[in-house]
Formats: C-alpha cells, structure tokens, sequence
C-alpha cells in the first residue's frame, strides 16, 4: 500500500514536470507528526476527554478502593468468620472484582472510541488547513503523509501550525 503511494507520487510529479516543463514547481511537505503533536488543537481535544471522562474515572478509583478495603478486610476478619460467612464474602468480592473490570474495560473502550473520534477532526482539520494554505501560497504539490526527508525550503509545517494556532483562538 504504502508502496502503491509512493509511485502514484511519482507518477504525479513526472506529469506535473512534463506539463509545467520551463515553470518551477512548487512543492511542499508538511511534517503530519509534528502538526499532530504541536497543535492547540491536540491539547484542547485532550482538555475536552479528560473533562468527559473524568468522573467515571473518579466512579472506577472509588470502587476499587473499596474492592481492596474489602480484600483487606477479610484477610483481617477471615479466621475469625464462619465458613458460610466467609465464602459469601469471598463470592461478593469475586462478583465486585468482575463488575469492576467490566466497568473498567467499558471506560477503555468508550475512552479510545472518542479518542478515535477526535483524532478524525483533528485529521481533518489539519488537512483542511493544508489545503487552504496550499491554494493561498499557490503550491503546485503538497505531500503530508509518507515523506522520507524534505529540505526547510519545502517544509510547510510552520505555516500550517501558525494557521492551526490562529484557528484555535
């Protein structure tokens, strides 16, 4: 696949060349890992999850101190329960520990579900952005995904991040 990209860029910039033969192409790379990791955007995306996500996390830490406590406290109390006492405690922690992982498996997979989804925006604004610059700086060929090295004469990630930053005011 990755392959299939690198030749269809190719084949791209042949045909741009042929067809532009005495015009300078301008061509730009935007550094996508760099975007992804620097933009104001990543962090208020990040903001918004925690905010989401933060008192069923607080619900989950509430209730596995209390799955402990009760750990701890038939440790303390075991030899001192009835044989019937004791395993119907042992069963209440053993059903306490089961619904806490599945509480806990939920929150994991809900957390990467929203995370997936605001990643997606992210990807999507980010593109839109690159877009709106290339057309504006009249760029022939923007590459943003799969680039091996690009001088600083055709990196575009600074501008991108400006824009991006502007957008997020």
């Amino acid at each position: 696949m990755k392959n299939l990209k690198i030749i269809g860029l190719l084949l791209a910039l042949m045909m741009l060349g042929a067809s532009a033969n005495a015009e300078e192409l301008k061509i730009g790379v935007v550094n996508a890992g760099a975007v992804l990791e620097k933009s104001p955007q990543k962090t208020q995306a990040l903001s918004r999850l925690e905010k989401e996500f933060l008192s069923r996390s607080k619900s989950l830490e509430k209730k596995h101190k209390a799955l402990r406590a009760s750990q701890e406290k038939l440790a303390q109390d075991g030899a001192i329960l009835s044989a019937d006492e004791r395993k119907a405690t042992e069963r209440n922690i053993l059903s306490e520990q089961r619904e806490l992982k599945r509480l806990q498996d939920e929150y994991s997979e809900d957390l990467s579900i929203r995370r997936n989804e605001e990643l997606r925006k992210l990807e999507k604004e980010i593109a839109e952005t690159i877009i709106s610059l290339a057309k504006k700086e009249a760029y022939d060929l923007v590459v943003y995904q799969g680039v091996i090295y690009a001088s600083e004469r055709a990196d575009m990630t600074p501008q991108v991040l400006e824009m991006l930053k502007a957008k997020a005011k």
